[in-house]
């Protein structure tokens, strides 16, 4: 028999500052997928300024924690050992009349959850989806129902969704690391095509290059600037924006294959025709961006992109002796990003220029060669990008039965009886 108890009667508030005793205790922190658990890869430098933690919240093992700016997500748990947390998580200690995994449960479930996105409150409005800096309150908390089973019951229910929530969970562990090992494997495809070519009989030579040391010996090494022309787009001040003429690409609208609008400003046509007309991109450009953290090639392919501007922080690519196709692959390729890490090695560079791309080198496989390298990587990247998706979706299927399993166990929809040994 179940019986409708506000959560004040069951959780108390802790407001225990960790002060000197942060230094002997675990950082705590709670995500959406994984509860409580300690912060991964502490901080050392963190962890040494003490003081600067010693506000932090002391949360003992058992006690709720709630990160209120993603309650309405789902991002509280059970703390498993004692800790401190975040200042603005709250911490509440848990009725004895309550089994501390089924609570877990209970409120992670979808429906309680819907329940606290509604309780939400922040600057901006008062739905989830509205508000600026989100907070649960304690005071809105305490104010939901639940429906309190038994002890007894608390404690069957927690016990079956242990077991079948790890069955799923040891499932989608499985999946991910098989997308890994996919995109492991995509990457060694691009790379090892790019760099090597597709013949293994040809005569190679030393390259030089850093993550490739052998090419084949008629693949000419170049700079590559001999191989593609390139340029960064100007750097133009928010007074010269308009609300309508040339547009002023961003680094938002390269983010898939093709080059788009989304995000853009837009340049008075007189001032562009004066100024910044030899950065208007043409059909067949390839955008890039300077974040020295690349991975996505964008062509120029719409005519309403065609005469646009690049804004600084975009690099523009014209194809020369390195078809189009092929710098789409070897911008992911290993020796790409080698080259990029190794002029970062001792520097704190985050935008990456022309000045570098300068200093790079390029082992250029003949046109012909080119095509068949492209042609084959367009194939076997498919391959894989389709087991990745069916992998992900497999993933996506499982999580969504973790979430079902947990609402219609502690919803009484599913009588565990006998379930749990």
């Amino acid at each position: 028999m179940t019986e409708s108890v506000r959560l004040k009667w069951l959780l108390d508030e802790r407001d225990e500052r960790a002060g000197e005793r942060v230094a002997t205790l675990p950082l705590l922190s709670v995500s959406i997928t994984r509860g409580v658990q300690r912060r991964e890869a502490e901080d050392t430098t963190t962890r040494a300024a003490a003081e600067d933690l010693s506000n932090y919240k002391i949360g003992r093992a058992g006690d709720l924690v709630i990160n209120r700016m993603r309650a309405f997500q789902g991002a509280l748990g059970i703390a498993p050992e004692d800790g401190v947390v975040s200042p603005d998580y709250s911490v509440l200690r848990v009725s004895p009349l309550v089994e501390h995994r089924w609570l877990n449960y209970y409120l992670t479930s979808t429906s309680t959850v819907s329940e606290m996105a509604s309780l939400v409150r922040g600057i901006g409005g008062t739905e989830a989806g509205n508000v600026r800096t989100p907070r649960l309150n304690v005071s809105d908390l305490h104010s939901m129902r639940i429906e309190l089973e038994s002890l007894d019951k608390q404690r069957a229910i927690a016990d079956y969704l242990d077991r079948e929530t790890a069955r799923i969970d040891t499932l989608i562990e499985e999946q991910r690391r098989l997308v890994e090992m996919l995109r492991e494997r995509r990457s060694s495809v691009i790379s090892h095509a790019v760099g090597s070519g597709l013949d293994r009989s040809v005569e190679f030579k030393p390259s030089g290059l850093g993550a490739v040391p052998y090419v084949p010996r008629h693949w000419p090494v170049m700079p590559l600037r001999h191989a593609l022309t390139y340029q960064e787009g100007p750097g133009i001040l928010a007074a010269d924006f308009r609300d309508e003429g040339v547009p002023l690409l961003r680094v938002s609208g390269v983010r898939t294959s093709t080059v788009s609008l989304a995000g853009c400003n837009y340049l008075d046509p007189e001032a562009v025709a004066r100024r910044w007309a030899h950065f208007q991109v043409e059909r067949g450009d390839l955008l890039i961006s300077a974040s020295a953290s690349m991975g996505t090639v964008s062509e120029v392919v719409s005519d309403d992109v065609v005469g646009a501007v690049p804004y600084t922080g975009l690099i523009r690519m014209k194809p020369g002796q390195m078809t189009a196709a092929f710098v789409r692959w070897f911008v992911v390729s290993d020796e790409f990003m080698h080259q990029v890490e190794s002029m970062k090695t001792g520097s704190t560079i985050q935008h990456f220029g022309p000045s570098h791309l300068a200093q790079m080198r390029v082992a250029l496989p003949p046109p012909e060669e080119q095509r068949r390298i492209v042609a084959y990587l367009d194939e076997q990247t498919a391959k894989i990008d389709t087991l990745v998706a069916e992998t992900e979706r497999f993933i996506e299927l499982s999580r969504e039965r973790r979430s079902a399993l947990i609402t219609a166990a502690v919803t009484g929809q599913i009588d565990v009886r006998g379930e749990v040994a």
